[in-house]
Parts: structure tokens; sequence; C-alpha cells
């Protein structure tokens, strides 16, 4: 379950930063550009569990460095990362947050202060339909992670939905609805030791 989370999150996170590919094949130049000008973003996700079942939640961003989901009932987990951790909370535990370092997953490619989407082999491919424009990335350095394909649309350029697929062939597919860019989003949303304070009182 904590490796099908941690998937997911990382897709989540290079789905919403990379909201500026189109079906034009913008080059990848031009999409490191706008994420390094991504400032916050929040809105919703509905999610395709590979077990056939679907989730919701709440997506908040703001780079450099941050970002949480949080999930809706009945499954309620809620994942920070903030401080350079990826903290992971399980309402059914009464102990603390399952802990990774930021940098050693995928989120942590977009989340740096500069991302270059040129560096090689993060992305691998680019393709167009006319309609919609697929990019698949991936961890240069650790491609045993497996991929994600993050699908667009244009006029207005859109991201409709996106698939990661994990070290061993699973799919989780997650579709965005009501992103709003630009907006003040609070710092406590990110902090981890403040949340872990909470529950336990």
């Amino acid at each position: 379950m904590k490796k099908h989370i941690l998937s997911t999150v990382a897709a989540l996170g290079l789905a919403i930063c990379a909201g500026a590919v189109s079906a034009q094949e913008l080059s990848l130049g031009q999409i490191s550009q706008y994420l390094n000008s991504l400032q916050t973003a929040q809105g919703g996700f509905t999610q395709f569990n590979q077990d056939g079942t679907l989730s919701t939640g709440t997506i908040y961003i703001k780079r450099p460095g941050r970002i949480r989901f949080d999930y809706a009932a009945p499954d309620n987990t809620l994942v920070i990362g903030g401080g350079g951790s990826l903290a992971i909370f399980d309402p059914r535990s009464n102990a603390g947050p399952e802990r990774y370092p930021l940098n050693q997953t995928p989120l942590g490619l977009i989340l740096r202060d500069n991302v270059n989407l040129e560096q090689a082999d993060m992305v691998t491919g680019v393709a167009s339909d006319g309609t919609t424009t697929t990019v698949t990335a991936q961890d240069p350095d650790h491609p045993e992670y497996g991929n994600i394909q993050l699908v667009f649309t244009a006029d207005p350029i859109e991201l409709r939905q996106w698939i990661v697929t994990d070290d061993v062939g699973g799919q989780t597919t997650v579709i965005m609805n009501d992103m709003v860019t630009g907006g003040r989003v609070r710092d406590i949303l990110f902090n981890i030791q403040a949340e872990t304070r909470n529950r336990s009182n």
C-alpha cells in the first residue's frame, strides 16, 4: 500500500507541475521554463487504483519543495512533502508518519529550485496525435522506479490525465479537476512536524 501511495504521489506531483505542455509539442526548454515559473497550485483529483477502486482528494503545491495530498474518506490518508522529506500519515495507525527523503523520489526533480527536463534520459518520449500530447518521464538516475505518462489537450492548454507505471508494471490513472494556479497557499499545510503534533494531541 505504501509503495502504491508513493508511486501515485510522484505521478501527481509531475502532472500538476507540467501543465504547460500542449499538442504543439513545446520544447523541453519551454516546459522547464514553465515549471520554474510555477509557484502555487491547488485543486481536486480522481484516482483510478490498480485494484479497480476509486479515490478522490485535494492537492496543494508550493514550489520549491512543498506538496500536500489530502485523500477523501474513506481513505483519509495524508501525504505531505516539505522540509526535504515526504511523510505519509495513515489514519489507521497510532504511530507517527512514515518518512522518506524527498530528493529520492521523482517529486524531488519537479519541486527543486531549478527544473531541467533537457537533462539526459529524464524525458523518454513525446508524442502527439493532433488532439493530445503525451509526455513520458522518469527519474534519470533511477529508471527502475518506473515512468509517468502525462496526457494534455490544447486550446486551452489543459492536463487531462496521467498514468504512472511502477517498477513491476502496475498502472494507476489520475484525472485532475478544478485546478487553480497562482493563488495563496498557506505554509502550514506543508509542515510535517506541526501535523505530527496535532495528531498526537
